[in-house]
């Protein structure tokens, strides 16, 4: 008799599951990519970076952004908590809703939700962001990962 659950389930997750577990004295960074609303390429210019980089320094403080790139249809950061009383998913919904207030461009919407993973070691935090930084290289937007200008650090996060 077949059981109902297979041996092998598909691997991945059809819906981000959100809860990082931020453990006092040792550090908590999480990647986290946030999607435009139907992939729609807005993202990768001056004006998108300038206005959320601004939002990270001045408004969206309760996580601290560290490393950021953006691509036209998403954008990558990694964040650490500077307020426990906000969770990443708190801090995310603020800062995309304080970003579509200041911008009232019908294409320039954001997905529902966003994908976000702790990052464990510095090890694993150092290869997610060259693997990040390579994106642009991989889309062949730039002949050199170097030559993508939307990108920066808004924090120093320390491991």
């Amino acid at each position: 008799m077949a059981s109902q659950y297979p041996i092998d389930p598909p691997a991945g997750r059809r819906r981000p599951v959100h809860g990082v577990r931020i453990d006092l004295g040792q550090p908590t960074i999480v990647f986290v990519t946030v999607c435009a609303k139907d992939r729609r390429p807005w993202m990768a210019q001056s004006a998108v970076m300038n206005s959320l980089t601004d939002l990270w320094r001045q408004e969206a403080t309760a996580w601290l952004v560290g490393e950021f790139l953006l691509m036209p249809d998403h954008v990558h950061l990694f964040c650490a908590p500077r307020d426990l009383r906000f969770t990443v998913k708190q801090w995310v919904k603020f800062w995309k809703s304080q970003f579509s207030r200041g911008h009232l461009v019908e294409d320039w919407a954001w997905q529902d939700d966003f994908w976000d993973t702790r990052m464990r070691t510095a090890k694993q935090y150092s290869e997610k962001w060259l693997y990040v930084q390579e994106n642009p290289l991989r889309k062949e937007l730039v002949g050199r990962m170097e030559d993508w200008p939307f990108k920066g650090r808004v924090h120093e996060l320390r491991w």
